[in-house]
């Protein structure tokens, strides 16, 4: 019975996110998921990268939280449109959610749009939201294991963002085993070594998610 619920569940979500990727395609936007665990580094990877491609691209951001709008409010610091979602008690932001959110954007003048999960290595990984592609920031204080304790994540990221590279002198974290771990999972995937707060990686990271972002938008033209 509860497989059935399950599955039903699964099944219309996926047809939202269908629905969610033909809004942002005839658009030309490109969605991109960012997951990890709480307190990875997702919101100051974003603040980061708003920081240096802003002036480039028109960048909105979807923001899900439990209950507070505090990363809402961060993203809204750095002058670009943010829209908060608050699943109360939701482990993950759902494709339904994405539309109802997007409709609060003006998707005619958007070219990016990062929409910023809930924190949870689990849930977020099995629900499409019609994203182009997902990303997963792991961290090094929460140890090198992750990858192989919720794979799924790993798998169906296009990237990995190891971030708080700056504590590896500092803790037993083993790069060799995360990189082989990660690389097992998902062999075209990428790892970008970040430091948030530092600001080290940055360039790596945003010159690999301008080359995505061609990409996607080479697809949509055919190309």
């Amino acid at each position: 019975m509860e497989i059935k619920v399950l599955r039903k569940i699964l099944s219309h979500n996926e047809h939202q996110a269908e629905n969610n990727r033909d809004i942002f395609h005839k658009h030309g936007i490109v969605v991109i998921n960012m997951m990890s665990s709480p307190g990875a580094g997702k919101t100051t990877i974003l603040e980061g990268t708003i920081d240096r491609l802003k002036a480039k691209y028109k960048m909105a951001v979807i923001e899900g939280d439990l209950m507070t709008s505090r990363d809402a409010e961060r993203i809204h610091n750095k002058g670009v449109p943010v829209v908060q979602i608050n699943t109360e008690g939701g482990c993950h932001l759902s494709a339904g959610m994405i539309y109802k959110a997007s409709h609060e954007l003006d998707l005619e003048n958007l070219e990016i749009i990062f929409i910023e999960n809930v924190g949870n290595l689990v849930c977020p990984g099995a629900f499409d939201l019609g994203e182009n592609f997902k990303v997963v920031v792991s961290s090094v204080p929460e140890g090198d294991d992750k990858p192989l304790k919720y794979p799924l994540m790993f798998q169906e990221a296009r990237a990995c963002i190891l971030n708080k590279v700056d504590l590896l002198s500092h803790t037993n974290f083993n790069l060799h085993n995360f990189l082989k771990d990660v690389y097992s999972l998902n062999n075209k995937g990428t790892v970008l070594q970040l430091s948030a707060t530092a600001g080290t990686g940055f360039d790596d990271w945003c010159r690999w998610l301008e080359g995505e972002y061609q990409w996607e938008l080479a697809k949509k033209h055919g190309k």
